[in-house]
């Protein structure tokens, strides 16, 4: 980056986080320009400064401006901030990339493993990009339901960046004084406590809906954050990231949550309903179906035991029955809890 401060901002996606994190910015007033793939969704913004489809309920800041086309969404832009469904996110990447400018930087909140590459998006945006965009390449993750950063209630998150001078701009960029912003130089362990808890959030959904208890819950998160963290650490990332808002913080929000929508594919999952009838017509993304595929084959290649992403894996895409895997996971051998 040329400038100290951050001013112009680009926004990839107007899913829910994608126009909550375009309103946060656009309220502090930072100069947005919002991406938006739906016509219908633009003409709502553009018209009545609302996303019925995504954001119901919030009036949205009238300075965020709504766009149909990459040229328009990057003009004059410093940051590009990617909120895309990670299935696409390579494919809007390569469609972003004649446009992109030498002095922009880009910053990823998209949460997930790309299922053919196995790659996390700072991996993926590295394959498209030329390598100047690298040192710059940040992104944000923590415990931050769209709906309840929009209603300003209190949140925080982290954002990684190699360079931890930029992570501290963009730390004033997004912090504000009800969603305050931690910094850390570990970007492949914020992008995969973001991913991963996801498919986890779909087990405790499961559990919840098979009626067993709040030990249950508690033992899948706990044994979750085990999994995220030994598949973490065999992709480089810092242990103790998986301690904090992107780790635990996130696992605990989207296993327990109601706003979660992979705890609620869990739930219907485990209240009897196949994947196919839980997906059909759901607007918004559940990332942790395809997570759970990308995370079971990346676990395997790393050589990685991940006993609760492979139940998933296999409730998600083999048909297994619920019950079943979690005889399978009570009767695994036993074993010491740590790890030396």
């Amino acid at each position: 980056m040329t400038t100290d401060e951050i001013s112009t901002v680009a926004v990839i996606g107007a899913g829910s986080w994608g126009t909550a994190l375009a309103n946060l910015l656009a309220q502090k007033g930072v100069d947005v320009n919002l991406w938006v793939r739906e016509e219908e969704v633009f003409n709502q913004i553009q018209e009545a400064h609302i996303n019925k489809v995504f954001l119901p309920d919030v009036l949205l800041d009238e300075r965020l401006k709504p766009v149909r086309t990459f040229q328009d969404a990057l003009d004059g832009r410093e940051l590009v901030l990617m909120v895309v469904p990670s299935h696409v996110f390579r494919q809007v990447l390569m469609d972003l990339k004649p446009h992109m400018q030498e002095n922009m930087s880009i910053i990823s909140a998209t949460k997930g493993i790309e299922n053919q590459s196995l790659m996390v998006m700072s991996q993926v945006t590295a394959s498209i990009l030329p390598e100047m965009y690298m040192k710059d390449f940040a992104c944000i993750d923590g415990p931050s339901f769209a709906k309840e950063v929009s209603r300003k209630l209190p949140t925080a998150v982290t954002v990684a960046c190699p360079d931890i001078q930029h992570a501290e701009r963009l730390q004033r960029l997004f912090n504000t004084d009800f969603f305050r912003v931690y910094v850390s130089r570990d970007v492949i362990g914020v992008e995969l406590g973001g991913a991963l808890k996801n498919v986890i959030a779909i087990a405790a959904g499961a559990a919840d809906g098979l009626k067993f208890g709040l030990n249950a819950r508690a033992a899948l998160i706990t044994r979750g954050l085990a999994e995220i963290t030994r598949l973490g650490v065999a992709m480089g990332a810092n242990p103790h990231t998986f301690a904090g808002l992107a780790g635990m913080g996130d696992l605990v929000l989207t296993c327990t949550g109601d706003l979660s929508r992979n705890r609620t594919v869990g739930l219907e999952i485990g209240r009897g309903r196949s994947i196919d009838e839980i997906t059909h017509g759901m607007t918004m993304v559940a990332e942790g179906i395809k997570t759970a595929r990308s995370t079971y084959e990346l676990a395997k290649k790393m050589g990685v035991d991940m006993p609760i992403t492979t139940q998933v894996y296999q409730i998600l895409y083999e048909g297994k029955n619920p019950k079943e895997a979690v005889k399978e996971l009570m009767s695994r051998g036993l074993k010491a809890e740590l790890e030396h």
